[in-house]
């Protein structure tokens, strides 16, 4: 259902708090060896001004092609993965690096709409529920931009 049928309730917007620095700082190790859960990577980007290297966890959705969604909009690993237009995905000790193209409205809605269902701790940021409609997650995704991974070829 909407959540317009639901009134009063309103998608958050997300602001990092001390809590959810620590998750991301214990979560991170476990990805990286693989230990976090199936889709779940660390997500590295070189920051676009200073050029320091930040980590994130992130939860892919893998359908045959790899997808990067950005539960919480447009934070700044988001800025600065389309600065690069690559990012770097380690798991279970395997680092890769991605090219990555965004998403138009359409592709990305039966993305978001999956990842509504697999990542539960998101949905207070969206203002659609799992059973909502394709053209509701359509008008969802400016919202949350979805990233198609590409695999860069070796160098």
């Amino acid at each position: 259902m909407p959540r317009a049928e639901y009134p009063g309730l309103v998608a958050r917007s997300y602001r990092p708090t001390g809590f959810r620095h620590a998750l991301n700082w214990a979560i991170r190790p476990l990805a990286k060896r693989g230990l976090a859960g199936r889709h779940v990577y660390v997500l590295a980007v070189r920051g676009r001004k200073t050029g320091r290297r930040y980590e994130t966890p992130v939860t892919l959705i893998e359908d045959g092609d790899r997808w990067l969604v950005a539960p919480y909009g447009e934070v700044n690993w988001v800025r600065n993965a389309r600065a690069a237009g690559e990012v770097e995905l380690t798991r279970a000790r395997r680092t890769q690096t991605f090219r990555i193209a965004e998403a138009l409205a359409e592709q990305a809605a039966p993305v978001l709409k999956r990842y509504l269902k697999a990542v539960a701790v998101v949905r207070p940021f969206f203002d659609v529920t799992p059973d909502s409609s394709i053209e509701e997650f359509t008008r969802e995704a400016p919202r949350h931009p979805v990233f198609r991974l590409t695999p860069r070829a070796p160098q």
